[in-house]
């Protein structure tokens, strides 16, 4: 698969009783109080030091990597690990609580000890093998000179950007200065879950990124990026090769932070035709894959698209450790084509694979839950699988049927 890449000459994202937290004068965030019994939320003089990659993401460690990690290097493992996106947020009642408390998402997410009791609660909950951190795509934008907001109601909201005045402003992330709450998270995760969980780092890719600067909001048909794509596209490279390269180190960032696996999410690249996925997402993909693979080469990668059935062997071909199929591929055909976009790439081995329960289903019976989750698991087979959704699990989704998809997972075995 031969991606097409343009030179351009252009510049370089509180527990559920959520009772005690202040922000100094300075900005600075201290905790008071936590009620939650399950989790202890000081951060800690060691907390807040940086620890190094040589330390937390060492491939020759004597102690032995999480279930999940394992299972998305390839490795065999005792069996499938399990986790979902957006497991932390809407569908929890613990959740809905603390927003009541930090109404607003950027609250939420960059105040560390409420972002780790957000993150914490399904993996206290459902026991899934995977703690994601809670965060948003667009968080370290403001490092790259890109404001934003996140309204409740709208969702993202940013300056449009569509000339090259605009573009001239951006510059490249430093992470730890633009987002040490990332950091700081992280590295309270890794210590609160344990050697047993993987925890897992996370960043937008640079289209659907582009998307959100360049439309200024979520869109459905996503016609002002497309207008630029066709009319302008030298504009458009200059923007995505900008958020490519801070992209980079915003996961460089992670992994030295504690993140031990990244999944680059590029949502909306599933809009494009073939060509267009191969010139403008596909290319921008590979330079955070290449990056990351070149200064951390056993730390795993996943790509996500959602509606990406026409796209699974260009996924594969990035060089991606493992694709997360959405729901609208067959399990065992998505195989195949993963293993038939890598080998076309020229790139050795099978591949992973993430996925694929349609979200849809946990509104249906734990019969069905059980039957679908199971049918996906044996067309996986028992080795280079992670389990999850085809896609983020539901606002209206109950917390029973989650947690029976994960127990239904972790029971079973090949």
């Amino acid at each position: 698969m031969k991606f097409t890449t343009f030179a351009t000459s252009a510049f370089l994202f509180a527990s559920s009783t959520a009772n005690a937290f202040t922000i100094s004068p300075a900005g600075q965030q201290t905790s008071i109080l936590s009620k939650n019994a399950n989790t202890h939320l000081h951060l800690s003089a060691a907390t807040t030091e940086n620890t190094s990659s040589s330390n937390q993401n060492d491939a020759s460690s004597t102690t032995k990597d999480p279930l999940l990690i394992r299972a998305a290097r390839g490795e065999e493992v005792e069996r499938t690990p399990v986790w979902m996106m957006r497991q932390a947020g809407r569908h929890i009642a613990e959740y809905r609580e603390l927003c009541k408390k930090w109404p607003t998402f950027r609250e939420r997410s960059e105040i560390p000890e409420v972002a780790v009791e957000v993150s914490l609660q399904p993996w206290r909950n459902y026991k899934t093998d995977g703690c994601i951190f809670f965060s948003d795509i667009l968080t370290p934008l403001p490092g790259m000179g890109v404001e934003f907001d996140i309204s409740e109601k709208v969702g993202p909201v940013v300056e449009p950007m569509r000339d090259w005045d605009s573009v001239k402003k951006m510059h490249l992330i430093d992470p730890s200065t633009a987002a040490p709450f990332t950091g700081e998270v992280l590295r309270t995760l890794r210590q609160e879950v344990g050697p047993e969980t993987a925890v897992l780092g996370f960043v937008g890719c640079p289209y659907t990124l582009a998307t959100y600067l360049v439309e200024g909001k979520t869109s459905k048909e996503y016609l002002e990026i497309k207008k630029m794509m066709f009319s302008e596209p030298d504009l458009l490279h200059a923007i995505l090769k900008n958020l490519a390269d801070s992209i980079a180190e915003y996961a460089l960032y992670q992994i030295e932070s504690g993140a031990q696996l990244i999944q680059i999410f590029d949502s909306w690249a599933g809009h494009l035709s073939a060509r267009d996925y191969d010139t403008f997402a596909a290319p921008y993909q590979k330079i955070i894959l290449d990056k990351i693979k070149e200064k951390y080469p056993t730390v795993p990668t996943v790509v996500y698209i959602k509606h990406s059935g026409a796209l699974v062997e260009r996924m594969a071909a990035t060089g991606v450790d493992v694709v997360s199929l959405d729901w609208t591929v067959d399990m065992a055909e998505g195989r195949e084509r993963i293993n038939a976009g890598r080998k076309a790439a020229g790139i050795e081995g099978p591949g992973g694979v993430q996925g694929n329960l349609d979200p849809g289903v946990l509104f249906g019976s734990q019969e069905t839950i059980k039957e679908r989750a199971e049918e996906i698991l044996r067309k996986a087979g028992p080795r280079g699988h992670v389990m999850n959704l085809g896609h983020g699990i539901e606002a209206a989704t109950s917390e029973e049927n989650a947690a029976f998809f994960i127990e239904t997972v972790r029971n079973f075995r090949h």
